[in-house]
């Protein structure tokens, strides 16, 4: 193994907050690049001495890992074994709940919360490409000039401004059609102010609080959705459907140069811990990786 992403979830693992499912390895790591050293006898898509990276329930800082060949998918054109390590959990987790569940569409609207985080700089860049007009928010000057260079056409800061205010005003007092949050809490009322009619928010994180007051007259006046999942808990055929469409649908804009993954900092192995360290601070852009030799 060349490289393994730091995602928040791993975070959460080491505070005993997010256990690992039955049967999946214990040790964190949810994303990882490297060279097939061996294979299962039904495998026949890869082979030994593949480059690939691939989505994990665990095991990832490790110097070897077990994939489901499902999972597996092979290094874009152009692509360091880093930046393929941080490709898998952000790109399945951006695919599924923005375009499949909150089925964003060319021309329509996107507000990213967190748009400075790996899950917001992935899909800023991919709502983009696809033809999407897109909000972020971020704190701070240097996160929000990185948004709006990725292409977010606004990112509000919100320790300061509000975000309904700010995109209301940027789109008319339309709103927007579809809202990714990682937030969750006091922010979910707000999201639903947010939204145009028949607007979707999409929840893939709770950083904040898993509790929030609806308004369930904001909901049936605006005939709005609210929807959101998980990606460890599900099945691996689920994770192998999913890596299709990442697979027909990213890849070529990877290849394109339509979408980069942000490297904040990566941190060898041993060093795990300070990678952790990096991301519990708050400051940084992008996505965290681990190096791992051998």
């Amino acid at each position: 193994m060349a490289a393994a992403g730091v995602n928040r979830p791993d975070v959460f693992q080491r505070l005993g907050a997010y256990p690992p499912p039955p049967g999946a390895s214990p040790i964190p790591g949810l994303e990882v690049a490297g060279t097939i050293a061996a294979r299962g006898a039904r495998v026949t898509e890869f082979a030994v001495g593949d480059q690939v990276c691939a989505l994990l329930s665990g095991g990832g800082y490790a110097a070897h890992a077990v994939a489901p060949a499902a999972q597996c998918l092979p290094i874009p054109r152009g692509v360091s074994m880093v930046e393929a390590a941080a490709l898998p959990e952000t790109t399945f987790t951006v695919w599924v709940n923005v375009f499949e569940r909150a089925r964003l569409q060319r021309g329509e609207s996107l507000l990213v919360h967190g748009g400075a985080s790996g899950i917001g700089t992935t899909a800023i860049q991919i709502a983009k490409a696809r033809g999407a007009r897109v909000f972020a928010t971020a704190g701070g000057a240097e996160k929000r000039a990185v948004c709006e260079r990725l292409g977010a056409e606004r990112c509000v800061d919100y320790r300061d401004e509000d975000f309904v205010a700010v995109v209301r005003e940027a789109t008319g007092g339309r709103g927007v059609d579809v809202v990714l949050d990682i937030v969750g809490g006091e922010y979910t009322p707000r999201n639903l102010d947010v939204l145009a009619m028949d607007g979707r928010l999409t929840q893939v994180g709770t950083m904040r609080d898993a509790h929030a007051e609806v308004n369930l007259g904001i909901v049936m006046r605006k005939r709005l959705w609210i929807t959101g999942s998980l990606l460890r808990p599900r099945s691996v055929a689920e994770k192998g459907a999913i890596a299709q469409a990442v697979l027909a649908e990213v890849w070529p804009l990877i290849e394109s140069g339509a979408y980069r993954p942000v490297i904040d900092t990566t941190f060898p192995l041993e060093r795990a811990a300070d990678a952790h360290r990096r991301i519990d601070a708050g400051d940084h852009i992008g996505k965290i990786v681990l190096t791992i030799s051998r």
